[in-house]
Parts: C-alpha cells; structure tokens; sequence
C-alpha cells in the first residue's frame, strides 16, 4: 500500500442559528490571512480540506455569487501543489432563503456544486457536505442550530435532503471532471449501555452508518431502518437514492475522544447535564471512555468496523483534541499510530488530518453562543498564527521523526484517571497494558516558592513528568556545577521559578539580588543552551520605569528604576543571546498558595469587616498564577522563545484592584480606602505605569474570571492560618 498521507483542514463551519451565521474563517481571521496557506504548505500537506461553502460564495443567489475568495486561495493551493478537498456546506444548512428541510435544499446544492466545478475543473476531490447524519442531528433532532426542529421525522428528512445534495452535487460535478472523487466524512463512534437500554445502544450504532448506508445504496427494505424512516413518508426517497446511489470513494472518519458513548438508566450516578432520555426511558448520556474499563474500542476501533462494512478506501479526516497541549500532541501522535497499524493489518487507509490547523471558536458551547477559543496547530489568539508544538509534530510523523517527549507518555484517556464515575466492565476488551516509556522529566526550579509549586502542580494535573528542585541541587549562587547538574537530572527543559523576590529588599543587597536573579539565571540558560535544552525564565513589570499612559508591549525599551528591576533587565538582556530561551515577563501575582499575597490581604480584612487602604496612582496589571503557569507550559512545549507579557489582560490601580475583588466576593466596595503612593514602607521606587500589554499572544484570561477562580480555591483550601494584611505594594 501507498504510504499514508499527511492532510490538513481548517475549521470552517459556517452554521445559523436564530441569532445568525457563525463563521469560523472569519473568527480565525482566516479569511483576510492568504499567507496562512503557504504556513500550511510547510507542514507538508499532501491535501487540504479547504471550504468553498455556498454559503459564503453565494448568499443572496448564484446570479451575485462572489468568487473572488476562492479564486485567490484555490489557485495558491494550486501554486503549493496542495490539492484541495472540496467542502460546500460545513454543518451548515445554506444561503438564508433554504434550510435543511427545505424540498428545494438537494437541487439548490447542486446547482451551487455545478458552478463550482465549472469554475475550477481542475478539482479532484470533493465533500459536498461535511458530516450530515452530525448535522442532522443537531439541526433537527436536538434543535441546537437551524431550523431548530427537534423530532425524530425532521432529522430523517434532513439526512435525506443532505445525502441528495451529495449525489446531486456529484452528479454535476462529475459532468464537468467524470474522474472526480467524493470524499464523505461524518463522526464515528460506537454506542455501550447497560443490559436495560441495550436496545437504544443497538439503534444508535445502526443509526451512525445511516448516511454511509443510504450513499452506497444499501438503504433498501430489507434494510433494519428502512420501516422506521419509511414510517414518516419517506419510503419512496430512500427508493430513488438506493435505485441511483452514489457511493463514495474514500470514507472520512471523524473520530474524537468524546464520539464513543454510553447509555446508563442509573441516573443518580452522573450528573443532571447528562440527563435524558427516548421517551420511554430515562437514561444519562455520557463520553464512554469516563466509565467503561477497559475503554472502548476508540479510533481504532471505528477504522476497523467502518472497513469491514464498506471494504472502501479510509482517510482519518479530523483529528482533533480540545486538551492542553501535551494531551493534543499524545491524541495527534496515537491516532498517527492507530493509521499505521490498521494499514499493516490490511486495511486501505489512505490519510490522517491535521485537524483543524487554525484551531476553533465556541465549539464548548456546540456554536449556539459564544463560546472559547481552542489552538490547534497554530495558535491565532494573537491575530497572527503562531506554531504551535502540533505544528512540528505533524510535520514530522509522515518522516518517522523524533516526536516531542511528552508525546510519549500516555494520554489521558489511556490513565486511571479518565475515569469520572463508578467503572463499568468492557465484555470482550482486552485490557490494554500502557507502555512506560522512560520520559525526559521538567526540571523546576523553586520548590518553595509560589510560582515553582504552581507550576508542578500544574504538570501533575496534566501528567507531565517533572522534577521539583530546590537550592541543595541547583543553587543560582554557584553556576559553575549547572552543568553536572541537569546532566544527572537529563530533563528536556528547566524552568526557573526561583530567584530573588523582595523588591525592598534588593535596595540594600543589590549585589546579591543581580547574582541570583541575573548572573546565576544566564549561567543557567547558557548551560541549557550548550545541551540543547529548552529554558524558561520569569521577569517582572518593573523593568518598565516610565510614568506615562503607554502600555508597554514585549518589544519595548526597558528603563527600570530599582534594583530588583535591573537585575530582571540584565537576565533579559543576557538570555536575548541564545536561542533556547523563554522569558515570561508578569504582571502583580495573585494566588492561594501566595501567604503574603494582596488579593488574600483584601478578602481577610474585608471578611474581619475592617477597611482596606490600596493606592490609586500605582497602575499594575495582575496575573493570576494558576492561569501563568498553564499559559507558560504551553508555550514552552511549543518551543516559544523570546519575551511574552501575561497577564489577566487589565491595567488597573491597586485601589481599583481591591475594589473588584471585593465586588467578586460579595463585600461592601466602600470598604476600600483610596491613598496616594508611595506607601512609607516603600523603599524601593516603584514605575507609576507599570502597563503590560501584549503584542504577541493573547490575555491569559479575562481578570474578573480569575478572581472568581482564586475565591473557589481559598475557599477549598479553608486556610485557617493567618496572614499578613499589608497596605498595596
């Protein structure tokens, strides 16, 4: 067999809902970037799953059809050798004057498909429509997009009028280009259950081939759905499809870590949002791979049923895992192995996509509102792509490349803790034995410290092997034994979190201040630098001293005004020189872990019913540290290098600060007392303005969320030990 070839695809859906379109091209800013193409074209595409939806081309009418987007984008695949795979409606349900039941939609699609073709003969491959038995389903059995049906005949008659479209789409195209290939994707799963809704889960893994089935002209009486969709007057549709099918060429599988599910009719052991039911029965409707031990067949075994059903060509054509990053990279790479093996075991598996190259918006809230912004192999969060570790992984699998260490260890969904709820045996499994590869840990710097403990906890949430050091194994006054150091330790990458932190003091013991926090931190990135490790270090709003109303961006001149501040600058300035370095300049840290910390200072003296005194002329722009170190480990597993500014994304005053805290814990913001600075404990100068913005990324997050986040933790931790109530610093 041909070797598997490496496909990409953005996220293009362009679905309505009764507050309007929804397009993802344009909020991936893809629409106005052309250079995005020839970014993709460096990843090695073969193919690229590419829109040209009816939709967007022609939404008042073919006679007004704008082509100028297509024209441009299609003939620079051209230019890449990138072959385009055609998709003309996206879980979408057309231009506003039709809709997915519309008698007129199959025809209208056509006519749409035939100018297409005629327009670009040239195209070989095509998806007239991307996942109608999914799109079905949520347009008019759920009722999430448009037109909001929510019955069992509706969703029957969309399925229909989009497996016409296909074939009539076809039909036109293939009178233009006869060797045209269709290329039919949709999601597959598989149904598990209890013994009680045995027969739901049956129906449900007859019901997810329904789109396949009808294009290979199998939907015939004899077929177990024909009765069931012919009760609802469609029996003579299903006739015409199977007396002309039009069977595809190539099967596209979609398959995500949440596709395979299970049935229980024990409701109290899941929660109300995994309710419901089939109108006889009430059951919980959740992701299989939280319950079944061993877990389901997943990916592989989807790949190896929808084989043996069709015995037709397969492409994985999306793969895709809304996860932090490393879970991503271990999700890209399995299902790259998943492909390989099914190959050598005999099956005709042709690609596996890169799903979805620009990431997606709002897909947490199934598109029916505003929702969140997930990265994918490039991260458009800042409006301009940024490679993301996906990036480099991709390009690599097709050449059997040296994939990142931790795409080696296991997934989420292979460890104990994918489990959610009480587990149910898995007949017939084997129970998989996970391999224990022998993974480069994170060495972390800073054991005592805050931002040191943050960010181990954070790698053992997300199952990152680290190593937690403190100055008995690498002390930053004494850089000469760096070396032997990491060499017995052979992590992949260092992050510094340690260093000197009292900004006052530093005025005093400038000298010892710049050996750790400058000296001894460059000696450190230079050894990592020499052993082609990868470092991130940590700096501070301070080295910014202007007192202006700039917001200060990561390519700004630093002028810091004390001590603590130049020793931040000189790190900066001596790791700039190599190339393995990651400098995460913050803002004013917030946290539960954090003692002597301003936000627990203001919800203490508030919950005492006592005033708190915060200035209203020093600016800061605050970074909540579970938050800082997410985004950090982020962009040091994408291999960023540079200065980035995060922070929650506001520049407030110290007083404003305090009042929004008190706001978010339900306190009186009266309490909060405004005073000028400087504060007489101050003896270190301190900038006005100290302003972070960002020119490079995007806000960690926005800041009223994460003060919510840090009063569910200090609640959770029920602290009784008491801490120091200060004046702002």
């Amino acid at each position: 067999m041909p070797d598997i070839e490496l496909w990409g695809g953005v996220e293009c859906t362009v679905n309505r809902t009764r507050d309007g379109y929804l397009d993802q091209c344009r909020l991936s800013g893809h629409h106005n970037r052309l250079s995005d193409l020839d970014r993709f074209a460096d990843l090695g595409l073969k193919a690229i799953r590419y829109p040209v939806l009816w939709e967007r081309v022609a939404p008042n009418g073919l006679a007004t059809a704008d082509w100028s987007w297509p024209d441009e984008r299609l003939e620079r695949l051209r230019e890449l050798g990138i072959r385009p795979i055609v998709g003309l409606v996206h879980h979408g349900s057309g231009p506003r004057h039709t809709n997915l039941l519309d008698p007129a939609f199959a025809t209208g699609l056509a006519d749409f498909a035939a100018q297409v073709a005629q327009r670009y003969p040239w195209i070989e491959a095509w998806t007239p429509v991307n996942e109608p038995l999914t799109t079905a389903r949520f347009s008019a059995l759920y009722g999430h997009w448009y037109p909001h049906s929510a019955d069992e005949g509706s969703f029957w008659l969309a399925l229909l009028n989009q497996v016409d479209g296909v074939r009539l789409a076809m039909r036109a195209v293939r009178r233009v280009n006869p060797a045209a290939q269709l290329i039919q994707t949709d999601d597959l799963g598989r149904a598990y259950a209890t013994t009680r809704l045995a027969e739901q889960a049956a129906f449900d893994n007859l019901r997810r081939w329904a789109g396949w089935d009808l294009l290979f002209g199998r939907v015939t009486r004899q077929h177990p759905l024909w009765e069931r969709i012919a009760a609802f007057g469609l029996g003579d549709r299903m006739l015409a499809i199977a007396d002309a099918p039009c069977p595809p060429d190539i099967v596209g599988v979609n398959h995500y870590l949440t596709s395979d599910r299970f049935l229980d009719h024990r409701l109290q052991r899941y929660p109300p949002s995994t309710h419901g039911g089939n109108g006889r029965l009430a059951y919980a409707d959740t992701e299989a791979i939280r319950v079944l031990d061993p877990p389901p067949g997943g990916l592989g075994g989807v790949v190896r049923e929808a084989w043996q059903r069709y015995r037709t060509p397969i492409a994985i054509t999306e793969v895709h895992n809304g996860c932090t990053r490393e879970e991503q990279l271990r999700w890209a790479a399995e299902a790259w192995d998943t492909a390989c093996a099914a190959q050598a075991a005999g099956v005709d598996l042709r690609a596996v996509t890169a799903w979805s190259l620009l990431g997606s918006h709002g897909w947490d809230t199934l598109l029916t509102g505003s929702g969140s912004y997930e990265p994918g192999v490039f991260d458009v969060s800042s409006g301009t792509p940024r490679p993301t570790a996906l990036a480099e992984l991709w390009r690599g699998l097709p050449k059997r490349a040296a994939r990142h260490p931790l795409a080696q260890e296991p997934g989420w969904w292979q460890r104990p803790d994918r489990l959610l709820y009480p587990p149910m045996p898995h007949p017939g499994a084997a129970r998989r034995q996970d391999a224990s590869p022998s993974t480069p840990p994170l060495l972390i710097l800073g054991a005592t410290g805050t931002l040191g403990q943050a960010i181990a906890r954070a790698c053992t949430i997300r199952h990152i092997p680290h190593v937690l050091s403190d100055r008995t194994r690498i002390d930053l006054t004494r850089p000469h034994g760096f070396g032997h150091s990491i060499e017995a330790i052979g992590p992949w990458a260092v992050v510094n979190a340690a260093g000197w932190a009292d900004v006052d003091a530093a005025e005093a013991e400038e000298e010892t201040c710049r050996r750790i926090n400058a000296v001894g931190a460059v000696a450190l990135a230079e050894a990592c630098a020499e052993r082609g490790i990868a470092y991130l270090g940590f700096s501070s709003d301070v080295v910014f001293g202007a007192d202006d109303d700039r917001l200060h961006v990561e390519s700004d001149a630093v002028q810091p005004l004390n001590a603590y501040g130049r020793s931040k600058a000189e790190m900066e300035a001596g790791c700039a020189r190599l190339d393995n370095t990651l400098i995460a300049r913050t803002g004013a840290f917030f946290s539960t872990a954090a003692r002597f910390d301003f936000a627990h200072a203001v919800v203490d003296s508030l919950e005492a019913g006592r005033p708190f005194k915060a200035t209203f002329d020093y600016l800061v722009s605050p970074s909540y540290v579970p938050q800082l170190a997410e985004a950090a480990l982020d962009l040091l597993i994408d291999g960023a290098t540079g200065v980035w500014h995060l922070t929650n994304g506001e520049t407030l005053s110290w007083a404003e600060f305090a009042r929004r805290i008190a706001h978010c814990a339900g306190f009186d913001t009266g309490l909060i007392e405004e005073i000028p600075g400087p504060l007489p404990d101050w003896r270190a100068p301190r900038p006005r303005g100290a302003r972070l913005a960002t020119e490079r990324g995007a806000p960690l997050g926005g800041l009223d969320a994460a003060i919510r986040g840090f009063l569910r933790e200090r609640a959770a931790a029920k602290t009784t030990q008491p801490r120091a109530l200060r004046a702002a610093t």
